[in-house]
């Protein structure tokens, strides 16, 4: 467990806040692990904590690489979401408690070419695997992104400045619920459209668990090897318990 300092609050959409941490030490992880937040629930004044134990635990995911003293999450606030009511009631100079970072996803081959899907937050592990491709990857890189309206999507302004930097890379936007130049509907709707070459692609998705499961099946079904498609591992246990 870590003690990070909140060094800058800056708001990213209207519902999405980032937050940059510090320590005195290096942060050592795979981009596109999440760490685990840890607080006690008597410490969330603003939030109904009824349903919470002493201790609230919520993963978040860094947007950042690792070896530097910074860490960067970027949160949605929901109105009854304890921990992100917490986040989002954090002032600069407020310390928190992490775990160091972990999971399933990261990137397994630098020398395949390589898809992100992802909606909403579930953006934030794409943020650091696409950097990491980017300077250490040999192949082409997909990035789809699906959001519900121009305001909700996230850290667009990079992704277009590292698309027009990167010859290897290819950003898609979509909007399921907003009609506008670009593609509309659901992100996984357009993977078989962009991606160059599905079947020789590692994918790697994140976000509602609806999404998720239904891009696993999606790919699959244009011939995307099981073994290619990478995700944290517990969506599907989300949408059967809904």
């Amino acid at each position: 467990m870590r003690e990070v300092e909140i060094t800058s609050i800056h708001q990213v959409t209207p519902g999405v806040k980032q937050f940059e941490l510090a320590d005195d030490e290096p942060f050592d992880y795979e981009p596109g692990q999440h760490t685990q937040l840890h607080f006690d629930a008597s410490e969330a004044s603003e939030v109904d904590t009824s349903g919470d134990d002493d201790e609230v635990v919520r993963p978040y995911t860094p947007t950042t690489l690792p070896g530097t003293d910074r860490l960067v999450l970027a949160i949605k606030r929901y109105d009854d979401g304890t921990a992100s009511v917490y986040m989002h009631e954090q002032d600069p100079g407020n310390t928190i408690r992490i775990e160091k970072p972990d999971g399933n996803l990261y990137l397994r081959n630098l020398d395949s070419d390589v898809a992100f899907v992802s909606t909403g937050t579930g953006i934030t592990p794409m943020m650091a695997m696409v950097k990491h491709y980017l300077r250490d990857g040999d192949g082409h890189a997909t990035f789809l992104y699906g959001e519900k309206t121009q305001d909700d999507v996230m850290y667009r302004e990079t992704l277009d400045q590292l698309e027009a930097e990167n010859e290897n890379l290819t950003v898609a936007y979509s909007l399921s619920d907003e009609e506008w130049d670009g593609r509309t509907g659901h992100v996984q709707e357009h993977v078989e459209s962009v991606v160059p070459d599905p079947e020789s692609t590692d994918f790697y998705c994140c976000g509602v668990p609806g999404m998720v499961v239904e891009t696993k099946a999606e790919l699959e079904e244009i011939g995307v090897p099981e073994e290619r498609i990478y995700s944290e591992g517990w969506e599907e246990d989300e949408v059967s318990d809904e």
